[in-house]
């Protein structure tokens, strides 16, 4: 039987004590980190462990992330899970500002809303909204799934050059190159067994699927 996490209190701490104590904790278990929502940049980097931040986070929580799985209880700050390669970043509730941007492989999940430019040049993740997401969601977006549970903002997909966004809700408007297609069954499957995986009630079957126009969208024709 797995024996209980070892719970680390963030309060009054810096980022660097912070980090300290919790890299010394996930050699044995997984941690919780209490009273966190002040450090900028926490579990940035981890190669592996499992760490639940209980609560709200501060800004770019798990950037580099390459293979950690991160669990934030609340609410996330700006740009969490920037530049992530591997791993799994997991928000119970909203995201702010450039969620999961410049992203090269792991999974993305925002069980509530996130806010403009979320998953930028996505290079390869896969970033799973539950609600709404804010504008330029996945602006230059060059390869991977940007599932949109709810409804998205201004100029969704902008210069989309490769990759699928799915929307099970509405849109504002559509950015450059983008075009709606068909939603196969495959596409379906899919989206419903990500959504099934992380408990985010949804049907994969209601989803429009968003892809590239051109494959040279910077090119006039």
């Amino acid at each position: 039987m797995a024996s209980a996490a070892s719970v680390l209190d963030a309060k009054g701490n810096d980022l660097r004590a912070t980090s300290t104590s919790l890299k010394a904790r996930l050699l044995e278990d997984h941690a919780v980190v209490k009273n966190a929502s002040q450090l900028h940049g926490l579990c940035g980097g981890l190669k592996s462990g499992e760490i639940t931040i209980e609560g709200d986070s501060g800004d770019y929580l798990g950037v580099l992330n390459s293979g950690a799985v991160i669990r934030v209880s609340g609410d996330a700050g700006r740009y969490v899970a920037d530049n992530m390669t591997a791993g799994t970043v997991i928000v119970e509730g909203d995201a702010d500002y450039g969620a999961a941007q410049y992203c090269y492989g792991g999974t993305v999940v925002i069980k509530g809303n996130a806010g403009d430019f979320t998953a930028t040049m996505n290079k390869g993740a896969t970033v799973i909204i539950g609600g709404d997401v804010g504008d330029e969601a996945a602006t230059y977006m060059v390869a991977g799934d940007v599932i949109v549970v709810g409804n998205a903002g201004k100029n969704l997909g902008n210069y989309l050059i490769r990759g699928n966004i799915y929307v099970g809700g509405e849109w504002a408007s559509l950015g450059h190159n983008c075009k709606v297609s068909d939603l196969s069954a495959d596409d379906s499957q899919k989206i419903s067994a990500l959504l099934a995986q992380y408990d985010i009630p949804s049907d994969g079957r209601i989803f429009r699927k968003i892809v590239p126009l051109s494959d040279k969208p910077f090119y006039s024709h």
